[in-house]
């Protein structure tokens, strides 16, 4: 939701880095896998219960999953880099909620259990909607230069790392906060099939 209004303020910032970085032999693949490298680190900083660290690794893997976008953008994007990109961020975003459930299984287990069953249903209605887009050839720039199409939802990007700074900030509310968040992921996915059976044709 919170996407695509702050593209603006954050493209030309990313793109002076982009640059940057290009300039001196940094590749896009490579901020990827280093991106989730580090953002898999996460997974046994909560589990150990250090959220102050696991709240910086979270925060380098989003500062560098912006940065290989923009450093794709100066150079040469292609599809081995968006779909590399796709993969691994939502490995990623699953990858979090495990690390609470291992931190506090009694406490965090379901709540953990059901954000993920969640991040199916957004992730399955972003990207099928995305090759239905392809295939009629749809097109949007709401989100910036992309790889694929990015369809917008109440969940994006944007609230799904608040949320994961909120889970690090208050670890003890890491229950309540997903149950909220699976929550409004599951509204998303409802607006998104809603959105692509009127954009492409729903039940007869």
């Amino acid at each position: 939701m919170l996407d695509a209004r702050l593209r603006p303020w954050i493209d030309g910032p990313l793109t002076w880095a982009g640059r940057r970085l290009a300039v001196n032999g940094v590749t896009a693949d490579g901020l990827t896998l280093t991106a989730f490298a580090i953002g898999l680190l996460a997974v046994p900083a909560l589990a150990m219960g250090w959220y102050g660290v696991a709240l910086s690794l979270i925060a380098v893997n989003r500062l560098l999953d912006g940065l290989d976008g923009a450093v794709a953008r100066v150079t040469r994007p292609t599809d081995w880099g968006g779909y590399l990109d796709i993969v691994c961020d939502f490995v990623f975003y699953g990858a979090v909620p495990v690390g609470f459930a291992l931190a506090d299984p009694a406490a965090n287990a379901l709540a953990a259990t059901a954000l993920l069953l969640s991040f199916i249903g957004t992730g399955t209605t972003f990207l099928t909607h995305a090759i239905l887009a392809e295939r009629h050839g749809v097109t949007t720039a709401s989100q910036g230069q992309k790889s694929l199409y990015y369809m917008s939802g109440l969940m994006e990007g944007t609230e799904t790392i608040a949320f994961f700074v909120a889970f690090c900030l208050w670890p003890s509310w890491f229950a309540v906060l997903a149950w909220v968040m699976a929550g409004l992921c599951a509204v998303s996915a409802l607006g998104r099939v809603m959105l692509t059976a009127r954009t492409f044709g729903g039940p007869a």
